[in-house]
C-alpha cells in the first residue's frame, strides 16, 4: 500500500530535506537544494523512481518512531520475533557536501536487516552508472554523483538497478551508512564521521532550542513547529520554503497539485512575528534580509514568491513519468503563480519591514526608500483586480483581502512617519490613500444584509482570509462587522470542525475542478479571531483540536480531510506551523513567553 502523507517524518540540513516513511524508506530527497531535482521520488511515483529503505527483513511498518527530544534526529524502531532494532536518520549540517546518515543499532536479540538503495536522478527518471571505488558504491549520471559507504563495511551487491545489502545486528551492534552527494565533475568531498555527526547534530539542535523563550502550554508542539521552520530555512540566504515537497495533492486523485519549494512573501509578516516572539532574532534578521534582497528593484516587478536565493524565474512544467501521489497527476515542477498580480503582498512586505524596524532588528540601508517606492506603486495601482492571496486561476477579481492589505501598506507607512518624523515621506497623501481604501472596502466589500465582509466586491462568497481583518488593525475586534464576519465565515466554511479557505463549489473562482480539504492555517486564524473577540474558551478548544491533528512526530501538512482523517497537500507546511506558533503565543504567551 502507498504510504499516507502523515506517515512521513522530516530530516534536513537547512539547505534541503528528506522525507522518511514509517516503513524505513527515504522516499523524497532533492539534492543539493530544496528546489533541486529529486534523487528519491518514490513519494510521487513508485519504488523504481528512487528510494532508500533500511528495515528488518520481512517487516513492514515500524513499531514506533520519534524525534530525539528537541532535535531533528529521527529514531525508528522495529520489534520483531528475533529482536529489536533502531534506525537513526539525520542530515548533519553540511560543510561542503550534503550527507544522509543512517545509523542501525541492535537493541535486543539478533535482527537481520535489508538495505535497498535505488538512486534515480532528475526526479526519478535517470538510472545512474554505479561502480566500486575505495570501499564506496559510486553512482554517477550527468551532473550528479553520490558516494555510499558503511562503517563497519557490509557486503553489498547490485540487483534490479539498485544497491542491496543484508546484515545482522545483535544488541549493542551498530552499522552506519553515509550517502554523500557532490557535483560529478568535482573530486569526492571529505568523509564525514557518522557517529560524530550524530552527536554534533543532537548537541546543535538542543542548543538552538534552548534559545526559545516560550515555556507555556503545548511547548512541545511549539518547539516542534519552530524546529520545522528552521529545517525549512535555506541557511545560505535565510529564505524559508513553504514546504520541501511538490505536488502532494489537496484532493486525492485530483489536479490541485503544486510546487511549494519556494519562498512566499505572503508568509513574511507571520513568520517574522513567530520568530521574534519566540526569541529567534538571528533567524528573523536572516529572513528580513532575504526579503529585502528578493524584492529589490522596480516595485512593479514585485513577485509573490521567489527561489531560495531570490530567483525570479520559476517556470511551471509537468513530469509525465511520475504517476503522482496515489495517482494524483499531474506532478508539477515550478509554479506559474509567480506571474500573478497579488496586491496583498505589498501590504505584507510593508508590514514585515515595519515590524522589523519596531522590533529593533539591525537597520539596513535604503529600506525606507524601498517602502516609499512600494507606496508610490500602490497609489496608482491599488484599484486593479488581482488573483488574491489564494492564487486562484479563474481570473482576477476585486478581492477584499487584497484591498485590506493595501490599506495595511498605507497604514504602516503613516505610522512609521508618525513614530519617526526624521524620515521623509508624503504623510498627508498616504493618509488620504489609507482613508480612501478603507472607505471603499467598507462600501463595496461588506454585505450589510448578511452582516459580513465577502471574498470580493459584489460576491456572496466568503473567504477565511477575512478573519485577518482585526489582526491587521483594519477594524477593531469589537466592531460588529468583524464579529459578524467571524460568525459568517465559521458557519459557511466549516467542514468537520475546521475551516476551508473558501468554497470550491463555484469553479469560476479558482478555475479548477474538484475540491480540497480544510486549510489548517485558516483554522488557526479562526482561533486568533475568536480570542481577539473575547471568546477565549472557544479559541483554546479549537487550538487543542488543531494541535491534535499533527502526526505522530508532530508535523502538519497544508490541509486535512476531516472525513478520512488524512493529511492533504504539501508536507510539512510552513504556513501551518507558523499558525500554530503564533496562535499558541497569542493564547498562552502570557503564561510562558519570556
Amino acid at each position: 500500500m502507498h504510504p499516507s502523507i502523515e506517515d512521513y517524518a522530516l530530516i534536513g540540513d537547512e539547505q534541503t530535506a528528506a522525507l522518511v516513511g514509517t516503513d524505513g524508506s527515504v522516499d523524497w530527497l532533492c539534492l543539493p537544494r530544496f528546489d533541486s531535482a529529486a534523487c528519491f521520488a518514490r513519494l510521487l511515483g513508485d519504488e523504481d523512481n528512487g528510494h532508500w529503505r533500511i528495515a528488518p527483513v520481512g517487516a513492514e511498518r515500524c513499531t514506533r518512531r520519534s524525534y530525539r527530544r528537541d532535535t531533528l534526529v529521527l529514531d525508528t524502531e522495529w520489534e520483531t520475533e528475533q529482536g529489536a532494532v533502531r534506525v537513526t536518520d539525520l542530515m548533519p549540517q553540511r560543510d561542503r557536501a550534503p550527507d544522509l546518515v543512517r545509523v542501525v543499532e541492535g537493541l535486543d536479540g539478533e535482527v537481520t536487516l535489508h538495505s535497498a538503495l535505488k538512486l534515480r536522478f532528475d526526479y526519478g527518471s535517470i538510472v545512474p552508472w554505479v561502480r566500486r571505488a575505495d570501499g564506496h558504491r559510486v553512482a554517477v549520471a550527468g551532473p550528479d554523483s553520490t558516494w555510499l559507504r558503511s562503517e563497519p563495511e557490509v557486503t553489498s551487491w547490485g540487483e534490479d538497478f539498485g544497491t542491496h545489502a543484508e546484515f545482522t545486528v545483535k544488541k549493542g551492534d551498530k552499522v552506519a551508512f553515509v550517502l554523500t552527494w557532490h557535483p560529478s565533475h568535482e573530486p569526492r568531498p571529505p568523509l564525514v564521521d557518522p557517529y560524530d555527526a550524530l552527536r554534533h547534530s543532537v548537541e546543535d539542535w538542543r542548543a538552538w532550542v534552548s534559545r526559545c523563550r516560550y515555556d507555556g502550554p503545548y511547548r512541545d508542539a511549539v518547539v516542534r513547529s519552530l524546529i520545522t521552520l528552521k529545517a525549512l530555512t535555506y541557511a545560505p540566504t535565510g529564505g524559508i520554503v513553504a514546504a520541501p515537497t511538490t505536488s502532494l495533492p489537496e484532493e486525492p486523485g485530483g489536479v490541485r497539485n503544486w510546487d511549494y519549494r519556494y519562498c512566499w512573501l505572503r508568509d513574511s509578516t507571520l513568520t517574522l512575528n513567530a520568530l521574534l516572539a519566540a526569541g529567534y532574532q538571528e533567524e528573523a534578521e536572516a529572513w528580513r534580509n532575504w526579503l529585502l534582497r528578493a524584492v529589490a528593484g522596480d516595485p512593479a516587478d514585485l513577485q509573490i514568491m521567489y527561489g531560495v536565493a531570490g530567483e525570479r524565474r520559476l517556470p511551471e512544467f509537468e513530469l509525465p513519468w511520475l504517476s503522482g501521489f496515489v495517482g494524483s497527476a499531474p506532478v508539477r515542477i515550478g509554479n506559474d503563480a509567480v506571474n500573478q498580480l497579488q496586491l496583498d503582498v505589498y501590504g505584507e512586505v510593508m508590514d514585515s519591514l515595519s515590524l522589523a524596524r519596531e522590533s529593533g532588528l539591525s537597520p539596513q540601508p535604503d529600506v525606507w526608500a524601498l517602502q516609499t517606492a512600494l507606496l508610490d506603486f500602490l497609489r496608482t495601482n491599488w484599484r486593479q483586480p488581482d488573483e488574491g492571496l489564494w492564487e486562484v486561476r479563474g481570473g482576477r477579481r476585486q478581492f477584499v483581502h487584497s484591498k485590506v492589505m493595501v490599506w495595511v501598506a498605507a497604514d504602516r507607512a503613516v505610522r512609521t512617519l508618525e513614530h519617526h518624523p526624521e524620515l521623509d515621506g508624503d504623510l498627508d497623501g498616504w493618509r488620504v490613500l489609507r482613508d480612501e481604501v478603507h472607505r471603499e472596502v467598507c462600501e463595496k466589500g461588506y454585505d450589510a444584509e448578511r452582516d459580513t465582509f465577502t471574498q470580493s466586491y459584489g460576491s456572496r462568497e466568503l473567504d477565511a482570509a477575512l478573519l485577518l481583518i482585526p489582526r491587521v488593525g483594519f477594524l477593531p475586534p469589537d466592531d460588529p462587522r468583524v464579529i459578524g464576519t467571524i460568525d459568517a465565515v465559521r458557519e459557511e466554511l466549516t467542514h468537520g470542525g475546521f475551516l476551508r479557505r473558501y468554497s470550491t463549489a463555484d469553479a469560476d473562482v479558482d478555475g479548477l475542478p474538484g475540491g480540497e480539504g480544510v486549510f489548517l492555517v485558516c483554522s488557526f486564524w479562526l482561533a486568533d479571531a475568536l480570542y481577539m473577540t473575547g471568546r477565549a474558551k472557544e479559541a483554546r478548544e479549537l487550538f487543542e483540536r488543531l494541535a491534535g491533528l499533527a502526526n505522530d512526530v508532530g508535523l502538519l501538512s497544508e490541509e486535512f480531510d476531516p472525513v478520512t482523517g488524512r493529511h492533504l497537500g504539501n508536507f510539512p507546511q510552513a504556513f501551518s506551523h507558523i499558525g500554530l506558533v503564533n496562535t499558541a503565543l497569542a493564547l498562552f504567551g502570557g503564561d510562558g513567553a519570556g
